[in-house]
């Protein structure tokens, strides 16, 4: 049964055929690259057949029913390139902790305990923050050490139930969980690269998603498991997701146990010889992007986790500048404390220019290109999603009907700085419509809500955190 509809808009934001970063006119004014004015997007069985005046659509197509007053914005999906759904359930807590604190004490003891019903349960919970906040495809590293659980399968169970589009990886650890060189030892690596078969045979079969390996930090993982993934890698082409270069204490850490930097030791391992997506890039050297350029290694922005713990800024312009493809992301819901990508946006703007003491530094459409093609880019899905051109998948947002999209004498500069979920009207995802009329309809937010109750509060006394005190749930 074919499937065919138009959103309108007051403009419609491309994002294609965009310059490079440093093609760019950077004087101050209106942003107008990629914006069309009173125009619309045809979609038929989940494409984009055309993009164009939204009079001349309507008149072509007057028996399609469209969604859209022509007061708002349309947008390509937002794509988050980085977050950890395996703390769905645990939000809230360690926000005055330094990353290895805060991993020590709250993401370890959870992740001690985490099942497959808790993965699909706060996934589907935190899809509808995602969803509400114009997300349309999510980069995931589940992370947890429940050895044996098949935790990360949850993830591609609550993602297909919400409609997403993602990217789905395992991020596993190793170290401290068996005596080194021990039987169990090995029987940790061998159930960690048995969970990786098993996601990406899980992402198989769910036609929005794909399967990239996880590696949750370089320190994390013995050398073993360290060795064992790149063959794996090799063997059957996947890409990888990871940490890198998060926190000053990593460098050190690092120095001290291989004589190098993180950076540098995925590169001798072998890891950039895959597609690769790493969090953070915050403590880089000029060798470092060089390595990252040469190697068309992306990184994942995630301004406000890296405030919250506070880890660093990111080289952004830096990076943007040596041609490293740089996407945003919100990071896990318990480092953010959210899935609210639009205040991503807004945080990856400001953050750099308070850094740099430079308004130009970064702008509106530098900022929104990272959360659209840029973030497709970097996650090899840019001749899908990104942007909103004929023959690409119908992935977009229609903000309308809130004060925020009132007044738009700019209207990238209003979507960047003054937008946030409430705007947020109509979201379809490959053509699917799971947000109508600022309600999530693939996921029933109240009665989601009331599954996870009982699932976080469970989590909180089997992991510990009520009885360390991080947690006052009942």
């Amino acid at each position: 049964m074919s499937t065919e509809f138009l959103v309108r808009g007051r403009y419609v934001l491309t994002m294609a055929g965009l310059p490079g970063p440093g093609e760019r006119d950077r004087t101050p004014g209106v942003h107008l690259d990629g914006v069309l004015a009173d125009a619309g997007v045809h979609v038929r069985d989940g494409e984009i057949v055309a993009v164009d005046d939204a009079a001349r659509l309507v008149a072509a197509h007057p028996a399609l029913p469209v969604h859209g007053d022509g007061t708002g914005l349309v947008i390509p999906g937002l794509v988050s390139t980085h977050t950890h759904l395996s703390e769905g359930l645990a939000t809230g807590m360690g926000s005055e902790l330094s990353l290895f604190e805060w991993g020590e004490g709250i993401v370890g003891p959870v992740g001690a305990v985490l099942t497959r019903e808790d993965a699909a349960e706060g996934t589907a919970l935190k899809a509808v923050e995602m969803l509400m906040s114009g997300v349309t495809c999510v980069n995931d590293m589940f992370c947890h050490n429940h050895v044996g659980s098949r935790a990360s399968l949850g993830v591609v169970d609550g993602l297909t139930r919400a409609g997403l589009r993602g990217v789905v990886s395992f991020g596993a650890e190793d170290v401290g969980l068996a005596e080194p060189g021990s039987e169990a030892a090995a029987a940790v690596v061998a159930d960690v690269l048995a969970e990786q078969v098993a996601l990406a045979t899980q992402v198989a079969g769910a036609p929005l998603l794909e399967f990239r390996y996880g590696v949750g930090t370089l320190l994390g993982q013995t050398d073993e498991l360290l060795a064992a993934g790149v063959d794996l890698c090799r063997q059957h082409g996947w890409g990888v997701h990871t940490h890198l270069a998060e926190v000053r204490e990593e460098l050190t850490a690092a120095r001290s146990r291989w004589g190098h930097r993180t950076v540098e030791h995925a590169e001798r391992l072998g890891l950039f010889e895959r597609p690769l997506i790493a969090g953070h890039g915050v403590w880089l050297t000029e060798a470092d992007v060089a390595s990252l350029a040469r190697h068309d290694v992306a990184i994942a922005h995630s301004p406000v986790a890296n405030m919250i713990l506070g880890s660093g800024v990111c080289p952004v312009p830096r990076l943007r500048a040596a041609g490293v493809t740089v996407g945003i992301g919100t990071d896990g819901a318990a480092s953010n404390d959210g899935q609210d990508m639009l205040q991503a946006l807004k945080m990856a703007a400001l953050l750099q220019k308070v850094h740099h003491l430079d308004p130009l530094v970064v702008d509106a459409l530098d900022v929104l290109t990272m959360a659209t093609i840029d973030g497709a880019r970097a996650l090899g899905l840019d001749h899908l999603v990104g942007s909103l051109e004929p023959g690409k998948r119908a992935d977009l947002v229609l903000l309308q009907d809130t004060v925020e999209t009132a007044v738009l004498h700019d209207p990238v500069s209003q979507l960047v700085y003054g937008a946030s979920p409430r705007a947020v009207r109509d979201v379809w995802v490959d053509g699917v419509q799971v947000v109508l009329d600022h309600a999530c309809v693939s996921v029933d937010e109240a009665a989601q809500i009331e599954r996870c109750r009982p699932l976080a509060a469970r989590l909180a006394h089997d992991s510990g955190l009520v009885a360390a005190g991080h947690s006052v749930i009942g």
